[in-house]
């Protein structure tokens, strides 16, 4: 794939005109206080389990999400550590889920604590010993086939108000916990996870919730109206078929879509970022990366930066990035 969006320098400068509407933070106050209002920190199930290493303790987790929905995640510790732990709380890709007890612990074996949220009603790529259902009454509505378009016809029932509440909720969890520092929580993704990412750290000051980093890899759920208007590779041509098919919902869905993008969620995020971009990304495309990169924080005095990937598609930075992690994360939490 060669460069196809804007230049380095045009990419540094982009700030575009996101649409957002004028009752973004009632909406998503009112939707906070709903998720927690269908099931409390009581409802957290924390039950050990063998993972089959030797040097990670295992912890399957089930907490009230959004509607009350029993959604699982995994709490990873170093063998014996009792805490309270610097934390790393990690969302996944699309198609993604927690996954097996041992495909994701590598925060864990850094010497932290790793949560690792299930996303509802995904997960067929990563398998695993559970799944969380979407149960939600919305999650019926007729859509094109994957999840991009559930409930796009009205911000209360999309899709992703689910996701991002299940993330807060997850957060609610966290800092609950025993095991966790909650002075010392980052929340990290690629993709749909750096998407989720943004979210939960924007959603975190309406929610009471002071996080000390944000790491996005490659985020989706960026500029969407860039993004159709330049790429047609799924997830976001799942919009494009749908709004192919029904022409007269474009207004109703890019009006719905602007509840949900990290542009207006992360202006009003205040926690440290360490974001990364592919520049022949044809996926997420970097001018919508860097769209919620350039306005993250607002006019708020944040620390961020940004690593570039100039011959790299959706893969991004992989293990350097990783790597870039491991140091960034270690200097905040030291």
């Amino acid at each position: 794939m060669a460069m196809f969006d804007l230049s380095l320098d045009e990419l540094r400068d982009y700030r575009p005109q996101v649409a957002e509407p004028e009752d973004f933070d009632d909406f998503w106050t009112a939707s906070i206080e709903e998720a927690r209002s269908a099931g409390s920190a009581a409802g957290v199930e924390v039950t050990k389990i063998d993972n089959k290493l030797a040097v990670i303790d295992t912890y399957d987790v089930t907490f009230p999400g959004f509607g009350g929905t029993p959604v699982k995640a995994w709490l990873h510790l170093p063998a014996g550590a009792t805490g309270p732990l610097p934390t790393v709380v990690q969302y996944h890709g699309y198609s993604g889920g927690r996954g097996f007890p041992h495909s994701f612990t590598q925060w864990a074996q850094a010497g932290w604590a790793h949560w690792v949220m299930d996303t509802r009603g995904q997960g067929w790529s990563s398998g695993g010993s559970s799944e969380t259902p979407d149960l939600a009454p919305e999650a019926g509505i007729n859509h094109v086939p994957g999840f991009m378009t559930s409930g796009l016809e009205d911000p209360k029932h999309y899709y992703y108000r689910r996701v991002y509440l299940d993330a807060v909720r997850l957060l609610d969890a966290v800092r609950g916990h025993a095991t966790t520092d909650p002075s010392k929580i980052i929340v990290t993704g690629g993709s749909q996870g750096g998407g989720i990412t943004i979210a939960a750290a924007g959603l975190a000051p309406a929610a009471g919730i002071d996080l000390l980093g944000a790491a996005p890899d490659v985020p989706f759920l960026c500029h969407f109206q860039r993004a159709l208007q330049i790429t047609g590779r799924n997830p976001y041509g799942e919009i494009t078929n749908y709004l192919a098919g029904w022409r007269d919902r474009v207004d109703v869905a890019y009006r719905t879509l602007s509840y949900f993008d990290g542009v207006n969620l992360g202006k009003r995020a205040r926690a440290a970022t360490l974001f990364s971009v592919g520049l022949m990304d044809p996926v997420c495309p970097p001018s919508t990366v860097y769209a919620a990169y350039n306005f993250y924080g607002g006019d708020a005095d944040v620390t961020k930066s940004i690593n570039v990937y100039s011959h790299n598609e959706h893969e991004g930075g992989g293990v350097y990035q990783t790597a870039a992690q491991l140091d960034w994360f270690g200097e905040l939490f030291a």
